[in-house]
């Protein structure tokens, strides 16, 4: 595996990086453009507050763990004071989407612009101390457990009582932002938090029979046979994997390390297309038809965050399963989501492999898994011996 080292970081830093330098900020209102067609070209300028979030992490981070170039810091910057000045409601909840200037567009009905704005004002005061910063990271970090047992709240579509389920969703980013908080959190909420975090993840979505997680469960834990409760992600159960590997490392935690990967490699087998290649978007864990429509696409996201668990987990172990599951999931990656003629990748394919959308970002991708993935794939194989 290390010798892939070198095209993972030169892949990030000479290609992915300076396209989103280079395209996505806006000089005149501050924030960034995420809807950029193949080429970097700017074709919608609406504004999705988790990922103008998502990319004030991303250039704080590289700022922090690559070098402190001043451009990045300038970036993250830019992006913080616009949605510090725009990006939430009354009550201090962010908006799903702003326009150009500012102006809401969508209330904030997903909690998941919190969660990585939360993330994002966090890696901001790491590299540059700020009361603002981190009051912003706390207060919303505390508004996310807040609303985890009702995320939704009032922006809810589901009728109350009949059908209460809990998305698996939730738990699996908080397992990753409670370690990106860091120093922010004082000892006791991380040590109720965590053990609390985990047991959801490996104990109540991680299905004992089957050893695959769901995406919706009753909330006493128990299996909803619905549309909702039979739905699978492999993508999303693996990216949770790593956050859980991530976990084991920190609390020295051999059992969860263990559990982790297995848990992610069976995923991986039973998400895996055979036919085709590449991993399902969704499936139903029962062997039914999915409610969703795009179940079969292969996505950006969810073949690079198995890239990270799989170098992550064998730069742990050693374990040689994952070294070659590593290598044909970098080989179906590289082969269909890498762009030849341009920067950035591709996101959306078909089934067989086929680009469906040209662009390089959108409502829902932006500056976040390929350059976070290329960069925990680089730093992962760093660590092999």
């Amino acid at each position: 595996m290390k010798q892939y080292l070198e095209l993972y970081k030169g892949e990030l830093l000479d290609q992915v990086i300076p396209f989103w330098e280079n395209n996505s900020p806006d000089k005149v209102n501050g924030g960034y453009f995420t809807c950029l067609d193949q080429y970097g070209k700017v074709y919608d300028t609406d504004k999705f507050v988790w990922l103008q979030a998502r990319q004030i992490w991303m250039f704080a981070m590289l700022y922090e763990q690559v070098e402190p170039n001043e451009e990045w810091l300038k970036i993250a910057k830019s992006g913080a004071a616009f949605l510090i000045e725009h990006g939430r409601d009354e009550q201090g909840a962010f908006y799903f989407s702003l326009d150009q200037k500012g102006k809401p567009l969508v209330q904030p009905y997903n909690i998941f612009s919190d969660c990585f704005a939360a993330m994002a004002f966090a890696a901001l005061n790491k590299i540059e101390p700020n009361e603002e910063y981190a009051t912003l990271a706390i207060k919303t970090f505390d508004n996310i457990l807040e609303r985890r047992d009702n995320p939704k709240g009032i922006y809810s579509k589901t009728f109350p009582g009949t059908r209460n389920l809990k998305s698996f969703a939730l738990p699996m980013i908080l397992s990753n932002l409670t370690l990106e908080m860091g120093a922010l959190l004082d000892d006791e909420k991380v040590s109720s938090l965590v053990p609390a975090v985990i047991r959801e993840v490996m104990e109540v979505f991680l299905q004992k029979d089957s050893g695959l997680i769901l995406e919706n469960v009753n909330l006493d834990g128990s299996f909803s046979d619905s549309f909702e409760g039979r739905l699978t992600s492999p993508g999303h159960a693996i990216e949770a994997m790593w956050f859980m590997l991530d976990l084991s490392q920190k609390y020295n935690d051999e059992d969860l390390c263990q559990k982790a990967i297995d848990t992610g490699l069976k995923t991986l087998e039973y998400g895996w297309d055979k036919d085709y290649g590449g991993i399902y978007y969704f499936l139903d864990i029962c062997g039914h038809p999915s409610e969703k429509l795009e179940w079969n696409q292969k996505l950006w996201w969810v073949h690079l965050e198995t890239l990270v668990f799989l170098s992550k987990a064998y730069a742990i172990t050693g374990n040689n399963e994952c070294l070659q599951w590593f290598n044909k999931v970098h080989d179906y990656t590289w082969k269909h989501f890498k762009d030849p003629e341009s920067p950035e990748w591709f996101g959306y394919l078909d089934r067989y492999g086929k680009v469906q959308l040209p662009l390089k970002g959108g409502k829902w991708k932006g500056c976040f898994h390929v350059p976070r993935g290329l960069f925990q794939v680089w730093k992962n194989l760093e660590k092999i011996k």
